[in-house]
This record gives structure tokens, sequence and C-alpha cells, in this order.
């Protein structure tokens, strides 16, 4: 089974023309840190670097991949394997893979800069600091291909809501983004959503604000994404054994329904290209790492159907 995050990887390189060569190597690992200023701390992340970098001068395109709450940096580690395989065989052009953690508020920060004061949790500036701290260490310290086609955003659950904030919010910075049963809700979440707990969408001494949640939610950023005129695709994907919230009145709230009520949303931006499936799964692995070998780049992209998982 093939890691979901390469069809957005696979579908981005396609769109700015990269070209598949194989390789005989694996990738090399990088466990690295830097000191934020925004944040004034260290800020870690592993970087998975595409055989034969060190060799080379070619730059190359890269993909930012978010975890999910609860979760580290190495958690996306699931998928390196098939990354090195995906390379080897041509299937997808050599590309770098960053994978930053994010600590924030006991790890679920949601990637926003948070507005809580409160002493239960630490909020941090984690948005802007990837925005001005992470993305600038990264392009200066490896060949990256700095245009916006060729650097993407990817996440499941937690890192899904990051991923369609980070490409929605910031369309001059992403190219594309690849949305892994995100935990994003509209209106407002669930009472009792992790969302309302630490703090990230908090307010002085409130851990939940609902009208800050709302300014920074995807129905707000529709409407400038469109007017920036600059393409976008996207990949969404959830699984269609989500939790089922025994509330009648939340119900609506399932990850399964969410994810298709943005993928509705975003099909209707005219410069947004989407692409949704549902795969035989819950919310674990089993479905993020699910594509089957056999997918190919839909070149019409404007439709969606059930994979096969």
């Amino acid at each position: 089974m093939l890691a979901k995050f390469l069809w957005i990887a696979v579908l981005c390189l396609w769109l700015i023309g990269g070209r598949a060569v194989a390789q005989s190597e694996g990738s090399v690992l990088i466990r690295e840190d830097f000191q934020s200023a925004t944040l004034g701390r260290t800020y870690q992340y592993t970087a998975i670097l595409p055989a034969g970098y060190a060799a080379s001068d070619v730059r190359y395109p890269v993909i930012y991949l978010l975890h999910g709450r609860g979760d580290v940096m190495d958690s996306w580690l699931e998928a390196r394997d098939i990354l090195d395989r995906l390379i080897a065989d041509g299937s997808i052009p050599p590309l770098i893979a960053v994978l930053p953690d994010m600590p924030s508020s006991d790890r679920a920060g949601y990637y926003i800069d948070s507005q809580y004061t409160g002493s239960l949790y630490r909020g941090e500036a984690v948005e802007t600091a990837f925005m001005q701290d992470l993305i600038p260490h990264i392009d200066a310290t490896y060949r990256t291909s700095t245009n916006r086609e060729a650097r993407l955003v990817g996440g499941y659950s937690m890192g899904g809501y990051g991923a369609i904030r980070y490409s929605l919010a910031y369309p001059e910075l992403f190219g594309g983004a690849l949305v892994l049963s995100p935990a994003v809700y509209v209106p407002l979440p669930p009472a009792d959503s992790s969302t309302r707990e630490f703090g990230a969408f908090g307010s002085g001494d409130a851990l939940f604000d609902e009208a800050l949640y709302q300014s920074l939610n995807y129905p707000a950023l529709l409407d400038s994404v469109a007017a920036s005129g600059l393409p976008l695709s996207l990949f969404i994907a959830v699984g269609d054994d989500e939790w089922k919230n025994p509330n009648p009145e939340d119900y609506l709230h399932d990850l399964d329904m969410e994810a298709h009520l943005f993928f509705n949303h975003v099909a209707r931006v005219s410069n947004i290209r989407s692409e949704f499936r549902v795969y035989d799964g819950g919310h674990d692995w089993g479905v993020w790492g699910a594509v089957s070998t056999k997918a190919a780049l839909p070149r019409g992209f404007h439709h969606h159907g059930r994979g096969t998982g």
C-alpha cells in the first residue's frame, strides 16, 4: 500500500512539470533543530533527503508533513520506505520531506498562533514561526526549489487542519496540500473536541473563543483564496470507519462528514482543483497509508469518487 501523501506529491510535481528519475539508493534521515526567533526556543524537525542529494546540485521540491494531536514529528516516518520506493522506481520525482515537531499546548496547538495567556498550557505563535522561521531556515539550509508550486503541505487529523489553514491562508507560499482525516469543524467544534481543551483557539484566560475559531477556519479564507487567483491543488481523504458521535446534535461533526463538507466548499472555488477519497478504515495509518499502487494521476481532476483502499 502507498502512502496517500504521495498522491499530492505526484499531483503537484506534475503541475510544475517535475520529471521522475530512477534512484538506486535510499533516502537520508536528518534530525535537526534551530533557534526560532518567534518562539524564543529551539525548533526541532526531521528532514528526509532523497538519495543522491549530497552528490548533486539539484534543487528539490519540498513537502511539509504535519503530525496529529498527541503524536511527534517522526510519526510520519511510517511513510518513509514508501517514499524511497516510489522515487527509486521513478514513480515520482525526488523531493525533500520536512517533518516539523509541534509540542505547543501539550501537542494540541493546531498549528495556529494561540492567543491563550492562561497558565494551564503553553500557547505559542506556531503559525508565525512556521512561516517566518521554519520555511526560511529550510530554504537556506537545503537545496529546495523556492517557488510556490514546488512547496507543498500535508497533515493528518490536527495536522490536516494545519494543512488546510496554511494552504488557504498562504496561497502565495504553497501550491498544494494533502488533507487527511482533518480535525476541522463547521461552524464550531463539538463540545468534546480537543480544539476546545488546550487553548489553541483560546483568548486571554479562556481556553476557547468561538469568534476566533471561526475567523481562522476555512470558510473565512475562501474568498481571499479566490481573489488571489493562484492555482491551488488539494487532495482530501478520510476513512469510512471514523468515530461516530452518539450525540444527535453532533453527528454532522463526524470527521468523514466534515471532510466531505470541506471538499464541497473548496470544489466551488474556481482556482482550487480538488480530489476527495473515502477509504476503508478509521482514524489511523490503515487509512493514511492506503492508496493503490496502480493509482494514476487524473488529468481532468474535477471529479471525486470512492477509493478502493
